[in-house]
């Protein structure tokens, strides 16, 4: 389906949400809240403070008082055996999709309609999972899920959605990959407006669109991907100056750029052309390290896609051939390459690339950052205050007055024992409680 056509058909079916009944949009209650927390991250210091008490009213935190608090005109959320932290961001997700055997084939065979349901489920998992807010980097869907989100229809997280990514002809977001030559030759070729560019011009033309299509953050997919429909994970696929139409424009329209990139000459183009973020990053070595540290670019990992890609391409008839040995080639090194980057003292961000994994299943790449050497409380803050540096907003990722009212909490110490990042069991987003221990009930 071209992609216009796609678009219209995914606004009736999340705008088909708005008409279910209203509970979930009703506004935030004024009533202050206390929220007892028996240890609290401070993703400021990146330590674990001892009891703490948050008040959260009208959707903000009010205060941060040391010790427990006891107010008279407070409701109590008792978590005295918790840690609370803010809310942690996923850098790095596509809520339209989940791999599967049947990835390649479903976009011939379903409307767009049912990954649009499907997107609803997944991102509730997401919230439940402790991340209210993600960075969206790819798919017509979340632009719609985005704004049910935050009409109050559907339960999920904060979402900054990039929208239809941008690529070049034949590159990794290139939709016509692997289509046969009648049906690439029915649709036309794509051009800026579906994201494929080829020139200077292209380049501004398809950040503009973005803007008009209600983007948040530009993606661009400066080399070869693992699973998309072609030879190559890694080749460079824009110039410099390319990029540098892309950052320039999206400067001008208040966006910030994330370019996923496998190899050296491709994140080498990107950086020189001034992306905030290099998401993947597998063949990075000390030249591209010394390149991003000079220019303050950001490294989000991704742990979690490259172990379940390299573990998939085991499975045969689990991926396309095309795509089999780049999934078990470049899959297996991106822990150790995010491991390198830690030591070599590049800014590391908190990203998943879940829809390649499992949705849901974010909170594990947490263990996979620790087992790279990357000590917890880092890991954590790569989730909170420095996933807020890299989005470019202020008013999330720490847990103080004035900001957000996203709040989570895992029982015992995650800085201690990383895999209690694994139980979340307590979930605020801008004040509302979405998720809270079950309180054991005595039998009578």
């Amino acid at each position: 389906m071209p992609p216009r056509l796609r678009l219209t058909a995914v606004a009736f079916a999340l705008a088909s949400l708005n008409a279910l009944p209203a509970q979930a949009a009703e506004p935030p209650t004024a009533t202050t809240q206390a929220v007892h927390c028996g240890k609290l991250f401070d993703a400021r210091s990146g330590r674990i403070l001892g009891e703490h008490t948050v008040l959260v009213r009208d959707g903000r935190i009010a205060e941060v008082l040391p010790g427990r608090a006891k107010l008279a005109d407070a409701d109590s959320i008792v978590l005295s055996d918790h840690t609370c932290m803010p809310g942690w961001t996923d850098l790095h997700v596509h809520l339209d999709g989940e791999s599967s055997p049947q990835s390649y084939s479903e976009g011939f065979r379903l409307d767009p309609v049912d990954f649009a349901y499907r997107s609803v489920g997944y991102a509730e998992k997401t919230l439940m999972a402790g991340f209210t807010s993600v960075r969206d980097l790819g798919g017509d869907v979340t632009l719609h899920l985005r704004d049910a989100v935050n009409q109050g229809a559907v339960k999920g997280p904060r979402i900054f959605a990039a929208g239809t990514s941008i690529a070049t002809t034949g590159g990794h977001a290139d939709p016509t990959n692997g289509f046969n030559t009648h049906l690439a030759h029915l649709m036309g070729p794509p051009g800026p407006t579906e994201g494929v560019i080829n020139s200077i011009d292209d380049a501004r033309q398809a950040v503009r669109q973005r803007y008009k299509d209600g983007s948040d953050v530009i993606k661009i997919t400066a080399t070869g991907g693992v699973l998309s429909y072609a030879k190559s994970g890694d080749a460079p696929q824009f110039t410099v100056e390319e990029v540098k139409a892309i950052v320039d424009t999206a400067r001008d329209y208040g966006f910030r750029v994330a370019a996923h990139a496998h190899g050296k000459e491709g994140m080498r183009r990107a950086i020189l052309g001034g992306v905030t973020s290099i998401e993947h990053g597998t063949y990075m070595d000390d030249e591209i390290m010394r390149l991003m540290k000079q220019h303050g670019t950001w490294y989000v990992p991704t742990i979690s896609a490259g172990r379940f890609v390299a573990e998939k391409a085991k499975i045969d008839g689990y991926f396309p051939a095309v795509v089999r040995p780049k999934a078990e080639r470049i899959g297996a090194l991106i822990q150790e390459t995010a491991a390198k980057a830690y030591r070599n003292g590049v800014k590391i961000a908190f990203g998943t690339d879940m829809g390649v994994g499992p949705h849901g299943d974010n909170a594990r790449e947490f263990l996979y950052m620790v087992e790279a050497g990357i000590p917890a409380n880092v890991a954590l803050q790569a989730a909170t205050i420095r996933a807020a540096e890299v989005l470019g907003v202020d008013d999330q990722g720490v847990l103080e007055a004035g900001k957000r009212a996203d709040i989570i909490a895992v029982p015992g110490d995650p800085v201690a024992d990383i895999n209690a990042v694994l139980k979340v069991d307590f979930v605020m987003k801008d004040g509302k409680v979405y998720r809270q221990p079950r309180l054991d009930i005595p039998a009578q």
